[in-house]
């Protein structure tokens, strides 16, 4: 497709979310549920939309800005102080709401157990984007919105480890659990190590410069470029975007002022270009999920397995 169709496509959607935002904005409701019944009515009407819900979408456009953004703004010494909570809902939450999901699938349908494992690890982890967006309009804040947003967070880069290992599990069905512990170890703290050093350099920089523009472009490099080289190496990038986040934000943003980070104006221009980065991806994204869930032929796949994979969900 040439490429001025495929940028006229893209502010055509951008259009359409700006119109639904307006209007869920004033019929008090949440957002991304409007832009998933526009999704859904553009399919109906058979309009193309000239993206759809690739790979390469999701990592490389739509998850480092989100990702980035949602740790940017978690300050660190309430998420150290919260941090068992956080983990436990994170680690052992994903795990058991994946295990429910995986055994009743095996048991209630038969499932083939790879199949079923992928699913439960797919499904295992929340987005509370609609509650966040209902926390932000109500101004509700403290701890309650802390623990939702960093839980949401970490058990995205949980979610993902698994879901790699599973799924390569399910395609090579060979090696020990020790093995796949060690895969755990890896990708986790290779993604972990690669954003806490993307991050650094970032502050580095940014501690020279009193350039507003020149901070933003920085935070942008350290937000996809922590992503794509952790991919790269084969470890977890959702981890390494989120270190980098976490890192920049606590140091960058809120340091105590022994390390030099953000100017005042860049502090500013900072958050409000990474909302909007956030506000595009968001948008892309639950359009085009509204889209393409409308295409799944569902009496094909029955309507009584889908109400069981629901309810265990």
């Amino acid at each position: 497709m040439p490429m001025d169709l495929v940028i006229a496509r893209t502010l055509a959607l951008l259009v359409i979310a700006i119109l639904v935002a307006i209007v869920a904005r004033r019929l008090s409701l949440p957002y991304t549920v409007g832009l998933v019944a526009a999704g859904a009515a553009l399919a109906f009407s058979r309009y193309d939309t000239g993206i759809a819900l690739t790979h390469d979408i999701i990592f490389d456009a739509i998850l480092p800005p989100l990702l980035f953004e949602a740790a940017l703004n978690i300050p660190w010494h309430e998420l150290r102080r919260d941090m068992v909570p956080v983990l436990v809902l994170s680690i052992l939450g994903v795990v058991v709401s994946a295990g429910i999901v995986s055994g009743g699938m095996v048991w209630l349908l038969a499932w083939p157990l790879a199949s079923a494992l992928t699913l439960g690890v797919l499904i295992a982890a929340t987005d509370p984007v609609a509650v966040i967006a209902m926390f932000k309009d109500t101004g509700i804040g403290g701890r309650l919105r802390l623990l939702v947003e960093s839980e949401s967070l970490f058990n995205d880069g949980v979610a993902a480890v698994l879901f790699g290992l599973v799924f390569s599990w399910a395609q090579a069905r060979s090696g020990s659990a020790l093995d796949a512990g060690w895969a755990v170890v890896t990708t986790s703290g290779g993604g972990i190590a690669i954003g806490l050093i993307a991050g650094a350099i970032g502050i580095a920089i940014m501690g020279r410069t009193r350039e507003h523009i020149v901070e933003a472009a920085v935070t942008a490099v350290v937000a996809y470029g922590s992503f794509l080289l952790a991919e790269y190496f084969h470890v977890s990038g959702v981890l390494a975007t989120v270190s980098a986040g976490l890192l920049v934000g606590s140091l960058g943003l809120r340091g105590s002022g022994k390390i030099p980070g953000l100017s005042a104006q860049g502090r500013v221009f900072v958050l409000e270009l990474w909302d909007f980065a956030a506000f595009l991806a968001n948008s892309l994204v639950f359009l085009l999920i509204g889209a393409t869930v409308a295409r799944i032929p569902f009496a094909q796949l029955g309507y009584a397995a889908l109400g069981i994979a629901i309810a265990l969900v």
